[in-house]
């Protein structure tokens, strides 16, 4: 005999799958506060713990049709997206931790005079993304930025052809742009 609320979870998962907005908001309903008690005390955290819910039921209803009810119940699945929000959270608070430490050190050994402080954050964020560009890249936009070197000299003083020098500028650009867009993106909605 299947119990009610067996059935009740049963039709909330097959109204997922089909699409239904009212079964995202049954099974809102019925399983945020256990998703926000579970951010919560992972969290410690109110307001974190409520982004981490809303995270949870926007990946609940983006990721509908990954559920297999053969494969474990919905509320089940519903915890284990929780546990992954806790994590990429508790991750981006790591992250976050450990860029104000590098901004603060580097804040700690600007000169007073060099103007506004989230230059000194700007500047660990671009060196963070520069150390992730493949080495080329990195090697010619270090050369043009911080020895002010041409592309021209780049090429001498590389051994590179011109065009080489330029491919791997304009590439470590282009990926500079993306993920220093993206980590900005990042920071505001962590915010």
């Amino acid at each position: 005999m299947v119990s009610d609320a067996s059935a009740v979870d049963e039709e909330l998962a097959l109204g997922l799958l089909a699409g239904d907005e009212a079964s995202l908001a049954g099974a809102y309903h019925r399983w945020s506060p256990l998703v926000h008690t579970l951010a919560r005390r992972s969290l410690g955290d109110a307001v974190e713990a409520e982004d981490v819910t809303q995270q949870v039921f926007l990946g609940v209803w983006r990721g509908r049709s990954t559920y297999r009810p053969e494969r474990g119940a919905l509320p089940g699945w519903i915890v284990g997206i929780t546990r992954r929000r806790i994590a990429d959270a508790l991750a981006a608070r790591t992250r976050r931790g450990d860029l104000l430490a590098a901004a603060g050190a580097e804040l700690a050994l600007a000169e007073p005079a060099a103007g506004r402080p989230e230059a000194a954050l700007d500047r660990v964020l671009v060196r963070r993304e520069l150390a992730r560009l493949p080495a080329p890249q990195r090697r010619v936009l270090h050369l043009a930025f911080y020895e002010d070197l041409s592309q021209t000299q780049i090429a001498e003083r590389t051994g590179w052809p011109l065009g080489t020098v330029k491919s791997h500028a304009r590439r470590g650009l282009h990926r500079l742009r993306t993920s220093l867009t993206s980590t900005h993106k990042d920071e505001i909605s962590a915010k």
